[in-house]
């Protein structure tokens, strides 16, 4: 394995980000440069998220623990088998459950929450890198309108910008892992495979703290 590819150090990555900055994409692509594997999670699988985007107050709960225990299962039966066999690329991280839980739940419903998160998070493998995906809000509903999720089109743009706020709050005081963050409004991971190297190799060299990605290809060609 190329070496630069395969750091030892590197074995689980995680790209994390609002709804709509592009996660899925950049974790295929990812996966795909460096011979990993993908975690993906399994947003459309849970039968709440239509209702919940129609009315968040009433379907926060269900959609929450659903959502919750989707992750843990997924991530416990993957990992366990996956990590060991190469380097793993998800987009999402356990941990982050929280930032929805805190803005979408009651007090009542956020402490019946916290108990099982508490009893759950102990078993969850820790990345070693983060990458944190960011976007303005325009660019977000529009990457979000193109993709054409139909539960996703009653999103509320006042919501998903208060939950870009949560995020940004969240991972940029994160400690458990070094954190890499990449502003997407005018990158294309997708179709642009030197944009994916040159992240890779900014993913490896970062060891701790958090770090603003500059894309060292687009500077040399400038």
């Amino acid at each position: 394995m190329d070496k630069e590819k395969g750091a030892p150090s590197v074995h689980f990555v995680v790209i994390e980000g609002v709804i709509g900055v592009g996660k899925t994409s950049l974790t295929q692509r990812l996966a795909d440069y460096i011979g990993g594997y993908t975690l993906l999670e399994q947003v459309e699988e849970n039968p709440f998220l239509p209702d919940f985007y129609r009315d968040r107050r009433a379907y926060a709960f269900q959609t929450q623990i659903f959502f919750l225990l989707s992750r843990y299962r997924q991530q416990r039966e993957f990992l366990q088998r996956d990590l060991f066999r190469g380097p793993v690329v998800s987009d999402y991280m356990f941990e982050k459950d929280r930032v929805f839980a805190n803005i979408n739940l009651d007090d009542f419903e956020l402490d019946m929450y916290n108990q099982i998160f508490t009893l759950m998070e102990r078993d969850q493998p820790k990345p070693d890198r983060i990458v944190y995906l960011q976007a303005s809000l325009d660019v977000l509903l529009q990457r979000i309108g193109r993709r054409g999720r139909f539960f996703e089109r009653d999103i509320d743009p006042e919501y998903l910008e208060t939950l870009s706020e949560a995020y940004t709050y969240f991972f940029t005081r994160y400690t458990g892992a070094p954190v890499l963050v990449v502003n997407t409004n005018d990158l294309d991971f997708t179709s642009d495979l030197s944009l994916v190297a040159d992240l890779w190799r900014s993913v490896v060299e970062h060891r701790g703290g958090t770090k603003l990605y500059k894309p060292r290809c687009t500077a040399e060609e400038s």
